[in-house]
């Protein structure tokens, strides 16, 4: 699932019935103009545009629009195969700079026009907010004390009243099914009959559904690093804290032992654990206030969180928590409509598609419980403010795969945010998919990045079209020595935006 970051580095793993048939109604008139997304270098071959949308696809002649921002890359030899429709996940995270990511992969951008979505709800699409309101992290959840807890669940349902109150009649529409209405309008505006697909973490969501809905027009789909697509939101996110928790102990946590040289932190897994607890324990105490802001235990708990998701964060997850705990000197010197549009597009899909399970009772009780297990992530309650919505009425589809085309799914072993255990119950459920597993492996985000053969086998599905005849697997990349950086498609995704400013 996407990550957002607030001071201090503070990473956030941020939180109807269908009354036309979705091929029934005929698309309007539009062209989108394309024009260039930017006159900086490098991105010569992106261009942008847009086009609208009915707000509500239940009552699209009501006249109510929305605007649905989109890029594509341009083939060198102008002469594109197929099209391929490409999502960052989330669910919320902007996708208009992703299609950059895949000029390094000159098989799949030079056959095909790759298309960034920004979803409705965020980007410079039309936008919700929370009104920059956010409770994740104003407060240490492991402290069960009855005053904490009040300011813990006071604080989800807050959330609810802001993300509702401050994104206005929009905020209702901020669903699945409206979202993949809309992915399949600009299916039409491009006069393509038939699109592939390749979304990352929220984006395997989203294109089962896709799928789902418009089972005859999504020609090849590639999901990689998988939610259990075929259940509930709530059960997605109910397995935050184990996959977390298992990629922090057997992958993270034994590297920095190995690398005790550098970090000082301990010389195993479970001596560089005890570091992290002892450090937590004292910024309870006393915070540090270094150069790019204040650390709280929250604080370190989601810095750690944020590395977890690639091993190439490893080195600067583990340099930071060394710095805390002191055995390494700290430094001595110190976009979209809505800035928070991406954290409110999450909430509204998550809470308008979940019929929530539970009150403030089962949060609580289920916090303490998956907290004990697992206290990384454990508890943490990404889904709490949904207990509190007060939800439209929307009757999801369950994805199922039957008259689907075969998909792919792309899936490393010890993926934290999307653990394997919810990716192999979708597969299961979802007929026709082959599974790609990548074995050894943690990150989350794998195609068009060092692994060739991951790299392989998608564009030999993508582009050759040849669908694999079953399940396989491919060998992960090794973990990278101290300070050595790269950026994955997610995170290469991102820095771009920034770049642009977007």
């Amino acid at each position: 699932m996407l990550r957002t970051k607030t001071a201090a580095a503070l990473a956030v793993v941020t939180a109807s019935s269908l009354l036309i048939a979705p091929q029934a109604l005929a698309a309007p008139a539009q062209e989108i103009r394309w024009q260039k997304c930017s006159e900086e270098p490098g991105f010569e071959r992106l261009e942008c545009g847009s086009f609208t949308a009915p707000m509500d696809w239940n009552n699209p002649r009501n006249g109510k629009t929305i605007t649905i921002a989109v890029s594509r890359t341009v083939p060198l030899n102008g002469k594109a195969k197929t099209a391929v429709f490409t999502n960052p996940g989330g669910p919320g995270g902007a996708g208009r700079t992703l299609p950059l990511v895949y000029l390094n992969r000159p098989k799949l951008s030079e056959n095909a026009e790759i298309y960034g979505i920004d979803v409705r709800g965020t980007g410079a699409s039309s936008n919700v907010t929370c009104g920059g309101f956010d409770t994740l992290g104003a407060t240490d959840p492991r402290d069960r004390s009855r005053a904490n807890l009040d300011l813990i669940y006071s604080g989800m349902e807050l959330q609810a009243k802001f993300c509702q109150t401050k994104s206005g009649e929009l905020g209702k529409y901020i669903t699945t099914d409206q979202t993949v209405r809309d992915l399949d309008l600009l299916r039409q505006i491009l006069g393509r009959k038939k699109v592939d697909w390749l979304g990352y973490s929220g984006g395997s969501w989203m294109g089962a559904y896709y799928a789902t809905y418009f089972p005859k027009t999504l020609d090849k789909i590639v999901l990689d690093s998988n939610t259990e697509f075929t259940a509930p939101w709530q059960t997605v996110f109910g397995d935050f804290g184990m996959g977390f928790e298992r990629r922090f102990r057997v992958d993270f946590a034994p590297w920095v032992a190995k690398h005790d040289d550098v970090y000082h932190l301990g010389k195993t897994g479970e001596e560089v654990r005890q570091a992290y607890e002892r450090t937590r324990a004292k910024l309870a105490q006393q915070p540090v206030t270094l150069p790019e802001g204040t650390y709280y235990p929250v604080t370190l708990d989601l810095v750690l969180v944020q590395g977890q998701y690639s091993k190439y964060a490893f080195d600067g997850a583990a340099r930071k928590l060394a710095e805390l705990a002191g055995t390494v000197p700290a430094p001595l010197t110190a976009q979209a409509s809505y800035p928070d549009a991406a954290n409110a597009t999450l909430n509204s899909i998550v809470c308008n598609d979940t019929k929530f399970r539970g009150d403030r009772r089962f949060l609580e009780r289920d916090a303490a419980q998956d907290g004990a297990k697992w206290p990384l992530l454990g508890y943490y309650q990404i889904m709490g403010a949904c207990a509190y919505w007060d939800r439209p009425d929307v009757n999801l589809k369950r994805p199922n795969g039957i008259g689907v085309a075969p998909t792919l799914m792309v899936q490393s072993e010890r993926d934290a945010p999307t653990p394997i255990e919810g990716a192999r119950k979708a597969h299961a459920g979802f007929a026709g998919s082959r599974m790609l597993t990548v074995k050894d492996e943690g990150d989350h985000g794998i195609y068009g990045f060092d692994n060739g053969c991951v790299n392989d086998v998608v564009e030999r599905y993508l582009v050759d079209r040849v669908t694999p005849s079953g399940d396989l697997s491919c060998a992960g990349v090794p973990l990278p020595e101290p300070g050595q950086q790269q950026a994955g498609p997610l995170e290469q995704a991102r820095k771009l935006a920034v770049q642009l400013g977007w």
